[in-house]
Parts: structure tokens; C-alpha cells; sequence
């Protein structure tokens, strides 16, 4: 007998466990019942306040009637998302993310901190130039140097407000900033096609990585794209409106599609994300500091002819383009930057010229002994490209001064230098 009983308390003990967690369950399900009830009460609430206030608010903006999202778009419009038309689709246009607190101390005004990615590169050393400038500028340059080079940088390391960091964009980078001129990218056919997948990770991945960090810190992205957007085009000159005519599959894509899906992904944090963007479209561009045979036609014609080379024309030799000199395109990216425009925009110059033309000038000014030959052409290579500049002097105030004749000797002189030949 003693055993038995002895043998049912642990039954009991377990029964009673069972009964008391059941009624403590009981009690937080009552409890989130009441909570939910109290909440959709306030929402219910809410909804009659703001439909009150709508139809008391109709007269002064001239709406009879008002949905719940639009009124609260009126009192929330500094902290809620915008509703935008994209075509036949609505997307959402957030307010941009707060900067650092730095820029709005009362007692100290920090420098702005500006980061140039490709910065050791032709056009983002010169922009690194212009920037150091301004005594109230820190430039940090983000490169790998696969086109770029340390040398375009000598005379700033070293300074107080200069940094330079040795790094890949496809890899995330996590640094404090308030400006990123976004450049990184081989521009030259020889340096683009060589490694086409690298290219195009810098495109995609280097510029998500980018935005990723604007979007975390508050920053304005400015995205240098190329006129390479517009392919081979059959608009011509070319303006910002019009969409292109590219091959996706020829090999120059990873360049031109690239860039393309660099712009698409800038307009996509800016619409989903409210980041502060800009959009420069540069059209061909030369001055000191190109890689000397980087496959560009002034650098090659300048460098062949320096050397008593044969200038190598591409056939047809009736193909255009337009040459814009770097100081000039540096000035219209900071313009850009510092301006209320989104883009896209041309930067460029519209002086247009065929590749003989372009070949005669430079055997005229730098070697009048050296020959002009034909040479096959590469494939999709464009036939013509002019941009049309109307926005850029509209809304920026910007056009170029440099002439093609007066900044081809500067270019020389450079080349001179670097390659050791002296001129006669």
C-alpha cells in the first residue's frame, strides 16, 4: 500500500504542473488578445482623425477628397515615402537618408570628406587635383590600380587631407564620407576587354557596393557612365532621352551593358532608398596622364607619332567622335555634384571629328614626316558620336573651352616626358 500511494505522487505532482501551465498560457493568450484589441482600436481611432482632418483640410488644397495616404503624405511628407509615376508602374521615392551629424554642428563645420574611387586613373587624378583645392575637402581615393597609377598622386601623399587606400570595389568598403565620386572602371578597349567578367563586376558589383555605402552613410553618389551607353548610335547628336542601340552579346558589352546597369541600379536606390544621386554621361576625353597605347585614338596617334610611327588609322577612317580636354570634364563633374540635378547629363564636347581628320592634326602639330595608314577595324565599333550638350549649359552653366588644337601640344609635352624623347 505504501508503495502504491508512494508511487501516485509524482502523477499528482505532474498533473497539477500540467494544469498550472495551461492557465499561465491562458493568461498571456488573454493578454495579447487585449493588446490586439487596444491597438486595432487606435488604428480605428487614427483613421477617424485623419478622415476628419482630411475633409477639414479639402478647401485649402482645393481637394474634395482626400485618401488616408495622401493626407498623411501632407504631415509626414519629411519622414514618409513619396508616391512617384515610373511609366505604367508606381515606385516609391524616400526622402534621402540623413548625413552625418557633422554637417550640421552650430560650433565646428568638419571638412567635407569626398571619395573618389578610380581615383589614380587619367580623369580621377585630375579630379583629385581640383578637389585638393578646396583647403575645406579631404579626399580619400579608393583604387586597385589596374589602369591607375600611385604617380598620378605623388604630390599629394602626404598631405593632411589626402588618403589613399589600395582597394577592389567589387569588395564592400566601409569608411565615413560625405561625397563619392564613383569612377572605378577600365575605360580603354584594351584594358576592358581583356577582362571582360572584371569588368562588368566593377560595374554591377563595384557600384552596388558603392551605393550600399551612400545608403549607409548618408552620402551623395555621383556615377561616371559613358557616352558608350548610346552604342552605335541612330540618333544623332546624341541626347540624354534617347535609349541607345547596343549589342548585348559583342565584345564591348561588358563595358556599354555594364554601364547601362550601373545607371539602372543608381536610379533604383534613388527611388527606393531616397539616395542623393548624379549621373555624368563623358564622352571621349584626353589630356596628360592617359596610359601611353591604352587602345584610345589620341593617346595612340600622340604616342606613334612622338615615336616616327605610322599613325594607324581605323578603317573606314570616316567615323567620328568627340574630344573633350580633361580639365574641362573635371569641371563639369564637380558642376554636376554640386548642383540639384539628378541626370543623367552629356559631358563632352561637341566639336565632332572623323578619325583622318583627327590623324591630320596630330601629324600637323606634333610629326609632319610620319605616315598615315589603314588598319582593320575592331567589331561594334561606333560610326559616329556627338553629344548634345543642351543641359549641361541649361542647367549647369557648363561648356567646354579647351580646343582640340590648343590641348593636343599639353598631352604632348606629357608624353614627351614620360616616354624620354625630347622635341626637335
Amino acid at each position: 500500500m505504501g508503495s502504491s500511494i508512494k508511487g501516485s505522487v509524482p502523477s499528482l505532482r505532474s498533473e497539477g504542473a500540467t494544469r498550472d501551465n495551461r492557465y499561465g498560457r491562458g493568461w498571456y493568450f488573454s493578454l495579447f488578445l487585449c493588446l490586439s484589441a487596444t491597438f486595432r482600436a487606435l488604428q480605428a481611432s487614427s483613421l477617424l482623425f485623419s478622415s476628419f482632418i482630411s475633409r477639414l483640410l479639402s478647401p485649402v488644397f482645393g481637394v474634395a477628397r482626400r485618401s488616408e495616404l495622401d493626407l498623411w503624405l501632407i504631415f509626414e511628407k519629411s519622414s514618409m515615402a513619396k508616391e512617384v509615376s515610373n511609366g505604367d508602374h508606381n515606385s516609391v521615392t524616400k526622402p534621402p537618408p540623413t548625413p552625418s551629424p557633422l554637417r550640421n554642428s552650430k560650433f565646428f563645420q568638419s571638412n567635407m570628406r569626398i571619395l573618389v574611387t578610380g581615383g589614380a586613373g587619367f580623369i580621377g587624378s585630375h579630379l583629385v587635383d581640383k578637389l585638393m583645392q578646396n583647403e575645406k575637402n579631404e579626399v580619400i581615393v579608393a583604387d586597385n590600380y589596374f589602369t591607375g597609377s600611385k604617380d598620378n598622386l605623388r604630390k599629394w601623399i602626404g598631405h593632411p587631407r589626402f588618403e589613399l587606400i589600395r582597394h577592389d570595389v567589387t569588395e564592400p568598403l566601409l569608411i565615413e564620407v560625405d561625397q563619392i565620386y564613383h569612377l572605378a572602371c577600365p575605360a580603354s578597349p584594351i584594358f576592358y576587354k581583356y577582362n571582360p567578367v572584371k569588368t562588368i563586376k566593377t560595374n554591377v558589383i563595384g557600384t552596388l557596393n558603392m551605393l550600399g555605402l551612400a545608403k549607409r552613410v548618408g552620402a551623395r553618389i555621383l556615377l561616371t557612365s559613358t557616352s558608350e551607353v548610346y552604342g552605335d548610335p541612330l540618333v544623332h547628336p546624341q541626347e540624354e532621352s534617347y535609349w541607345g542601340n547596343v549589342n548585348p552579346i559583342g565584345v564591348r558589352s561588358c563595358y556599354d551593358e555594364g554601364k547601362r546597369v550601373a545607371e539602372t541600379l543608381m536610379f533604383d536606390y534613388h527611388r527606393q532608398h531616397g539616395i542623393e544621386i548624379r549621373i555624368a554621361r563623358i564622352f571621349n576625353t584626353y589630356g596628360p596622364r592617359m596610359n601611353i597605347d591604352d587602345g584610345r585614338v589620341v593617346s595612340n596617334f600622340i604616342a606613334q607619332a612622338i615615336r616616327g610611327e605610322s599613325l594607324t588609322v581605323q578603317a573606314p577612317g570616316t567615323q567620328t567622335r568627340s574630344f573633350c580636354y580633361v580639365s574641362d570634364m573635371v569641371d563639369g563633374l564637380v558642376r554636376l555634384m554640386e548642383g540639384d540635378n539628378t541626370g543623367p547629363i552629356n559631358i563632352g564636347n561637341p566639336g565632332e571629328f572623323t578619325m583622318l581628320e583627327l590623324a591630320e592634326t596630330v601629324k600637323e602639330l606634333i610629326n609632319p614626316k610620319v605616315e598615315i595608314s589603314m588598319v582593320e577595324n575592331t567589331p561594334d565599333d561606333p560610326r559616329q558620336r556627338k553629344p548634345d550638350i543642351t543641359k549641361a549649359k541649361e542647367l549647369l552653366g557648363w561648356e567646354p573651352n579647351v580646343k582640340l588644337r590648343e590641348g593636343l601640344p599639353l598631352m604632348e609635352e606629357d608624353f614627351r616626358l614620360r616616354l624620354g624623347v625630347a622635341k626637335n
